[in-house]
């Protein structure tokens, strides 16, 4: 191919129904430093997979308050203020951070309310384009966690509300109170947890964001379609995930601009029905 392919070949998906994005996002926990704690070990290499990402059409980028903490939203805003504007920027609270690898869930309003102004300040933008609650907490009832997004939205600090890590009870408990836009779970070739919520989600038009997109993409049928097209078998898991619904919005993250390339670059892959049964089947 003598043009590089951009996040527009992956089509378009609405958010909330006002908003349209090019349907192959970013991910951007992996801007961060081992653990997703800190800074990265090279801030300019992490700034310029930023770049890159917005240079190849990606118009929807995914991040969280967790992240670093505050790490992954600084380094947007430095590199990409002003935004385009297109650009969709989504976070995330609900969680906090004790130390590497470590995530802890807080739902309480005042922490809620504390770190979306958090977030506001850092992002540099008036009103968050969607808010997603990172986690249900157990010790906090998610009447109280929804219902605090509820009024930062009415006050009008969030223009959307989407939830994160979600069973179907919990989502249609939260939509009794507010709606709600998109889901995020983990999801891949080889993790199918949150199959029926897929399903839910393409019946109800809801936006799908599958985080871990491309985690442990290796198995046979994956490795038969990418020497067929030529290509690395984590861009084949990215082209399954487009083919699997039109409500699924990859994310696939990077702290490196020819992995977003790489990434990026599998919104022109078009698998065909037996690439994509055999590699929908390999773990049903």
């Amino acid at each position: 191919m003598s043009e590089r392919p951009t996040a527009e070949a992956a089509g378009k998906i609405d958010v909330g129904g006002d908003l349209t994005v090019n349907r192959l996002g970013f991910g951007a926990m992996r801007i961060t430093g081992q653990g997703v704690w800190g800074p990265p070990p090279d801030r300019e290499r992490a700034k310029a997979a930023l770049r890159r990402a917005v240079e190849l059409g990606v118009n929807f980028i995914d991040t969280a308050d967790s992240y670093g903490p505050d790490v992954s939203e600084e380094l947007i805003a430095e590199t990409l203020y002003p935004y385009p504007d297109d650009l969709v920027i989504a976070t995330k609270g609900g969680q906090v951070r004790p130390g590497p690898g470590n995530w802890v869930p807080d739902g309480r309003p005042e922490h809620l309310r504390s770190v979306c102004e958090g977030s506001l300040r850092r992002l540099r933008v008036d009103r968050i384009d969607l808010y997603q609650l990172h986690r249900p907490d157990p010790k906090v009832p998610l009447t109280e966690s929804i219902g605090t997004l509820k009024e930062l939205k009415d006050a009008g600090k969030i223009r959307h509300i989407g939830v994160s890590n979600f069973g179907e009870q919990q989502l249609r408990e939260a939509e009794a109170i507010t709606p709600v836009v998109s889901v995020q779970n983990r999801y891949n070739v080889t993790d199918r947890s949150s199959e029926t919520m897929v399903d839910l989600c393409e019946q109800e038009s809801r936006v799908f964001l599958p985080w871990a997109p491309i985690s442990e993409s290796d198995n046979v049928p994956l490795r038969t379609a990418a020497e067929r097209h030529g290509v690395s078998t984590r861009q084949i898991a990215i082209a399954w995930l487009l083919a699997r619904s039109p409500q699924i919005l990859p994310i696939p993250g990077s702290g490196s601009a020819e992995h977003v390339e790489e990434n990026i670059a599998a919104a022109r892959i078009e698998l065909d029905a037996q690439e994509q049964n055999a590699i929908t089947d390999v773990v049903g």
